[in-house]
């Protein structure tokens, strides 16, 4: 069974159509959209400072989503895979966005919509990443442009199955 846990009065909201694995951790002031997804081993830590997640939002197996005290909360647009393994700490991502498996995406950074954020990539603190870009490398720098094609055939593409990868749970 996951952990769900309030903290200091906050508790945990989740949407409709909603798969949490039995391993996840979800604690604190979380609210999080309909047909979300959290894998196996992921943790949504909103003991801090809130965490929002919109609708159709994946976290993948070993994750961590976190935020800092008293300065930055973290929130999730509609629509975004995060990859496995990565860390989504203190920050804004947009809609349409693609976080890749073992990325870092830190405090008060900016992911804007339509964004794919490569596996392995660093987003350092304040950084602002301009929408319909691929973002790669350490620290993470503007690659190139992004396709309409990219958008449908990968983030709406991963987004999509991980809707229906859950249903294989309930």
């Amino acid at each position: 069974m996951p952990i769900i846990l309030p903290v200091e009065d906050n508790h945990p909201r989740f949407g409709d159509d909603v798969f949490i694995a039995p391993n996840a951790t979800i604690v604190g002031d979380v609210v999080m959209g309909d047909e979300c997804s959290i894998w196996f081993n992921a943790v949504v830590r909103g003991d801090v400072n809130f965490i929002r997640i919109g609708n159709k939002v994946n976290i993948q197996d070993g994750a961590c989503i976190h935020c800092t005290y008293q300065r930055y909360g973290t929130t999730i647009g509609n629509n975004v895979s995060i990859g496995h393994h990565a860390i989504v700490h203190g920050c804004t991502l947009h809609d349409n966005v693609l976080v890749g498996m073992g990325a870092i995406i830190m405090d008060n950074a900016v992911v804007h919509s339509n964004t794919i954020i490569a596996a392995g990539a660093v987003v350092l603190e304040n950084t602002i990443c301009e929408g319909g870009s691929i973002y790669a490398g350490v620290p993470a720098k503007k690659v190139k442009d992004i396709s309409q094609e990219k958008i449908s055939g990968e983030i709406d593409r991963i987004a999509n199955n991980y809707v229906k990868y859950a249903s294989w749970f309930k």
